[in-house]
């Protein structure tokens, strides 16, 4: 998310690619740097065991993200940036309501993404095979599927996504190098609402986690928005592990 939102704000500031037309760029190179990671770090390590391998996992992503910001703050230095173009701060007004451009073109991509990552992993050959790999990878190897490279496709993808993510976070919110983590607590709380793998929950629970953040903001105050959060994550936990979208059992 953080290289992501770099990615794109120096395709501006260097190149004067819009933001909007520097997602083309965005997306092939943060694939490119998924499938050279997954490479380098993350490949020796799907050989592992069941528990070592999701151990080391961990270990090693958490790792690769603290040098990752500490490169970032070196290189860029820890002050907060953001995507400024002529259009940033106008929009339209229906029933007294303002709806910024950047905002609504967000919204509107967003949407997008979504569908086109849900037609391919229930359409295509290559997604059908990532969701195989992802319930059972012993089965899926036995069917005749590439595990290694579906594995490498699926990092390349996660990459590209999160790229995407960072890119419009870094028009519409502002960015730093440290905005990994806290971005990457609120994709898991919006995962727990929503239920593994439910593609289309993500939405509905992205703006319930936005609604209740801005409603304690109003009511409790703002410093704790995202102690709500936190507390939505553990009641679901607890009352519908599956999510609020989620089928079957976990």
């Amino acid at each position: 998310v953080m290289l992501g939102a770099y990615t794109s704000y120096w395709l501006f500031v260097s190149a004067g690619l819009d933001p909007f037309v520097a997602l083309v760029l965005v997306v092939p190179i943060m694939f490119a740097v998924g499938i050279l990671l997954h490479l380098v770090l993350f490949d020796r390590i799907t050989r592992q065991e069941r528990e070592t391998k999701i151990k080391n996992s961990l270990l090693l992503s958490f790792g690769l993200g603290l040098i990752l910001q500490n490169g970032a703050t070196l290189a860029w230095t820890g002050d907060e940036r953001s995507i400024q173009t002529f259009y940033s701060g106008t929009g339209i007004t229906l029933a007294g309501i303002a709806f910024p451009y950047t905002r609504v073109a967000t919204f509107l991509i967003t949407l997008a993404a979504i569908f086109v990552m849900w037609y391919f992993l229930q359409r295509t050959r290559m997604g059908r095979a990532i969701r195989a790999a992802a319930d059972d990878w012993e089965a899926a190897t036995q069917a005749g599927i590439n595990i290694r490279r579906t594995y490498l496709l699926t990092f390349g993808l996660g990459a590209a996504a999160a790229g995407v993510a960072g890119a419009l976070i870094g028009m519409t919110y502002g960015f730093t190098p440290t905005i990994g983590l806290a971005w990457t607590l609120k994709s898991l709380i919006i995962v727990v609402l929503a239920g593994t793998g439910s593609i289309f929950g993500a939405f509905p629970a992205g703006l319930l986690l936005g609604l209740a953040e801005a409603l304690s903001g109003i009511v409790i105050g703002a410093e704790y928005r995202e102690v709500v959060g936190l507390v939505i994550f553990l009641v679901v936990l607890l009352v519908r592990p599956q999510g609020l979208f989620g089928k079957g059992q976990v």
